[in-house]
């Protein structure tokens, strides 16, 4: 069965954007960016790609992606209109209608469409965010990667929004990297 991975990148206070979805000041280099970038090259949105020198690097652990409808609308104003090409791009909503050629909406339930794409061959899924989606995914989530950068934001887009439902996860997996920035990675239990 394929694993749902969130792979995530945070304020040492938890955030992932500023308070109004700024960008957060999370730096993207040193050791860190060498290892995201040889470790799962997939995850780079196609703007960048060619700057950071992985165009035609083959996809490492994902073949699928789910995003929420505001992770790919900050994409689109990027000036990413399929930000992941390379992999099946699934966007959560129920009102977005006009989506880039190669990008599936999903209305309906997306812990249901999960279940879904888990049960079809292939490679790992990526739950690219945000917050609302990765809640309403909170039980659907086998791998959890979080990159936490050394920065405090004080307020800002959480990692999940959900109800308060603890789950469990288990550290498989700690790293420091010169730049100040951990990835930890936890395993459902």
């Amino acid at each position: 069965m394929r694993l749902l991975t969130y792979l995530v990148g945070c304020s040492v206070d938890g955030f992932t954007a500023g308070p109004d979805g700024q960008c957060a000041p999370f730096g993207f280099d040193g050791d860190l960016k060498a290892a995201v970038l040889a470790e799962h090259p997939e995850t780079v949105p196609d703007h960048a790609r060619r700057p950071l020198g992985v165009v035609s690097t083959a996809n490492r652990l994902f073949d699928t992606v789910v995003m929420g409808r505001g992770v790919y609308e900050s994409a689109r104003a990027a000036g990413a209109e399929g930000p992941y090409p390379w992999l099946r791009q699934y966007v959560v909503s129920s009102s977005l209608k006009r989506p880039a050629s190669g990008v599936d909406v999903v209305a309906g339930d997306p812990a249901e469409f999960v279940r879904g794409l888990k049960r079809r061959p292939g490679m790992g899924i990526w739950l690219c965010g945000g917050p609302v989606l990765a809640g309403r995914l909170l039980r659907e989530v086998d791998k959890l990667v979080v990159h936490r950068h050394p920065v405090v934001l004080g307020a800002g887009v959480p990692l999940f929004h959900a109800a308060f439902d603890p789950a469990a996860f288990t550290l498989t997996d700690f790293r420091v990297f010169a730049t100040g920035a951990t990835v930890t990675t936890y395993t459902k239990q």
